[in-house]
């Protein structure tokens, strides 16, 4: 077998397996059926991965991986307002998130890696969440006052994470909520301002609730 032959086995055996594992969780998922589903062997499991284990955390690690390489975050030059960056950081949050519904195992194995964590957890937050948390803390840094702590940056950091994620999460239950119509102005680049706007919000009225401190 060539090495192009061998890489593309692996990468049919990960495929394979990101659709299983999103369908039926790491326990619920066997090798046996992962194995029909890429039709190779068995054996191709121990050869490519050693186990079951480390074929499942592959599989996280390459749904995540795979959407962060197809929606980068941008390299921003000097002098890019921080309100800028963090629009830009929302929508590319919310791009990955809700692109390609045809692929939405990608998101369906991260998030049930995210409510059911295993060990997989630790090297997705390790290797992509982290250093993308970092970056999102950095804009808030430029932003906020230097007399915010890092916990209200943190908080500040998990809300506009949330309300991300909120958008496919709640999908069913918000295309039921609102008109079709409306619901069909709910682009990336519709929601990424909107949380823009409420963030920022946010951030004033921490400012105003430190002048209105300072003044007392």
């Amino acid at each position: 077998m060539s090495t192009q032959e061998i890489a593309e086995t692996r990468e049919r055996v990960l495929l394979a397996a990101g659709q299983e594992f999103a369908a039926k969780g790491f326990k619920d998922a066997t090798v046996r059926e992962i194995c029909q589903r890429a039709r190779v062997n068995v054996a191709a499991v121990n050869y490519h991965f050693g186990d079951k284990e480390r074929l499942y955390i592959e599989s996280v690690k390459r749904a995540h991986g795979s959407r962060a390489e197809e929606v980068p975050l941008p390299v921003w030059p000097p002098g890019i307002s921080p309100d800028r960056k963090l629009r830009d950081f929302i929508r590319t949050l919310l791009e990955r998130i809700l692109r390609d519904p045809e692929r939405e195992w990608h998101a369906q194995l991260m998030l049930r890696e995210m409510s059911q964590p295993t060990t997989a957890c630790v090297e997705l937050v390790r290797e992509y969440i982290r250093p993308h948390f970092q970056v999102l803390l950095g804009i808030f840094g430029e932003l906020l006052p230097a007399h915010v702590p890092m916990a209200k940056r943190h908080l500040l950091a998990f809300s506009v994470i949330g309300q991300c994620i909120h958008y496919h999460v709640a999908r069913p239950v918000v295309q039921l909520l609102v008109p079709p119509d409306e619901y069909q102005a709910y682009t990336p680049q519709f929601l990424a301002e909107h949380i823009l706007q409420t963030t920022l919000s946010a951030i004033n009225a921490l400012d105003a609730a430190a002048a209105e401190g300072a003044h007392a």
